[in-house]
């Protein structure tokens, strides 16, 4: 039965643009907001800024905030909300329309002057600012954003994207050089370059977090997709600048997204964190998964890890790992085309591993890696996805190429050898789960590409390895055996 006084919260029931403009829900942003200091909503001076403003969420949370906050120092309901919303809260809408939508969950009117709004601006934008902006085309790229030229060069009359907090060198100019305490949303996360979605798109989060940093705020929390911390097109330079940053105080990972974003989907989970512009030490990093919640307070960046460890149940694995005369697996990973560019055919002296359908190539006409088809091949997909299924595989099956075999662009070689006894032996070990769990500990998305292989340490190939052999040559605990085996399912 349907209860009659049911009033939901309208922006609980807002369904997603895409998602790659994921709208928050009131409670999530109830939850990013409890990280700040609580004081800042109980002083008439604090500003807020939403940049990147789409249902206007986070602006009403923390009116609300500032509304109860104030009471005792402004106890006229409508001068105490006519001060909130002239002098503390801040917006810039992504588009016309989410600027309609913000300005209504503010002002209750998507008029900031007109006559229903709850305090009287003597513009119809208010302090939600939007001006549709194009991007700046250099070498047919947008030099703010990156967007590809012929994809986005759609005229006046379409959406471009150009999203308006980012495409300035400026950004002081919105709000008359307005020092703000505190800088909070969820950025748009990434733009189609033309080659697909997913992975294929360019990221855009980084630069909104860049661009908040340059207004030197107080404080700094945003909503963020997770594969940042290892993976991510261009995110190099990022990744290490955020992981050496100590002035993140606290963050809130979500390996599956749909705990966060009910029925969202983004590959690799999504985070959110705070920073402080007065903070320097340790991160409480607080990891979610499956319901159960873990907090630990360490660096962003262990001793010996190029990324982040992303569960704090790993952090003692990977340690007792990287303690026993470490050498990383990665080293002897095919790079992507590990025999160069295949094009199998129906006939050849050397047969081809490919999808969808095998064939063969003359061995003269392999452009690298020659010496290796002659030898047995321990070889696994370079892709592997799997969506709703938990515990994980993390990987294909590895298979076993012999003497007059390669393989396209589609697998790796994982190493090779002279005798097919190493070979069964490297691939009992690719079937353990602690070996796919220390793969797991790096690959945030479909793609398995050499580098999330670099936490998994080499092992002397003459014996079949199993799980019990290696927990007990690592020395680990019945606890972690269990957090091993909670994430990953056993290979057939």
């Amino acid at each position: 039965m349907v209860n009659s006084n049911y009033n939901p919260d309208v922006l609980n029931c807002i369904a997603n643009l895409s998602n790659d403009e994921v709208f928050t829900p009131p409670e999530l942003a109830n939850r990013v907001l409890d990280l700040l200091p609580q004081d800042l909503f109980k002083s008439p001076d604090t500003k807020f800024l939403d940049p990147f403003s789409k249902s206007g969420v986070f602006l009403r949370e923390i009116v609300k905030r500032l509304d109860r906050g104030l009471e005792s120092q402004m106890p006229d309901r409508q001068l105490r909300i006519d001060h909130i919303l002239h002098n503390q809260v801040f917006g810039i809408a992504i588009t016309e329309l989410t600027s309609y939508l913000s300005r209504r969950s503010l002002y209750c009117s998507k008029h900031a002057n007109g006559k229903y709004s709850v305090s009287r601006f003597d513009t119809d934008g208010g302090n939600i600012l939007y001006v549709n902006r194009s991007h700046t085309w250099e070498n047919g790229k947008c030099k703010y954003c990156g967007a590809s030229q012929a994809v986005y060069d759609r005229g006046s009359e379409a959406e471009q994207y150009a999203y308006m907090f980012i495409h300035t060198d400026n950004p002081k100019q919105f709000f008359g050089n307005m020092k703000f305490d505190v800088i909070v949303g969820n950025p748009p996360y990434q733009l189609n370059d033309g080659g697909g979605t997913g992975s294929s798109a360019t990221p855009l989060y980084h630069k909104f977090i860049e661009q908040a940093q340059r207004l030197k705020p107080r404080f700094l929390s945003m909503i963020i997709p997770s594969r940042w911390y290892s993976g991510g097109k261009g995110l190099d330079e990022f990744r290490d600048k955020m992981l050496k940053d100590k002035g993140i105080s606290h963050l809130v990972d979500y390996f599956d997204s749909t705990e966060c974003f009910p029925g969202v989907d983004l590959s690799g989970g999504v985070c959110y964190f705070l920073w402080e512009r007065e903070y320097n030490g340790l991160c409480e990093v607080t990891t979610i998964r499956h319901g159960k919640k873990t907090v630990l307070t360490r660096p962003l960046l262990e001793p010996g890890c190029d990324s982040f460890v992303r569960f704090n149940e790993a952090v003692s694995i990977l340690q007792k790992v990287r303690k026993k005369g470490f050498k990383s697996f990665e080293m002897g990973v095919s790079p992507r085309k590990p025999f160069g560019d295949i094009r199998p055919v129906s006939k050849g002296d050397t047969m081809v591993y490919a999808y969808p359908n095998n064939g063969y190539i003359q061995k003269t006409q392999i452009q690298q890696n020659r010496e290796w088809v002659n030898k047995y091949k321990v070889m696994i997909a370079k892709a592997y996805g799997e969506r709703g299924e938990f515990p994980y595989l993390v990987l294909g099956k590895p298979f076993i190429g012999g003497p007059k075999t390669c393989c396209t662009e589609t697998y790796l070689v994982l190493d090779e050898f002279d005798s097919e006894k190493e070979a069964k032996s490297l691939e009992s070990y690719v079937k353990t789960k602690f070996f796919r769990f220390l793969v797991l500990l790096k690959k945030n998305t479909q793609n398995a590409a050499r580098g999330v292989y670099s936490y998994v340490p080499v092992q002397d190939y003459n014996t079949i390895w199993t799980d019990d052999v290696l927990y007990e040559k690592y020395k680990l605990t019945g606890e972690e055996i269990a957090f091993i085996e909670s994430l990953v399912r056993p290979m057939e």
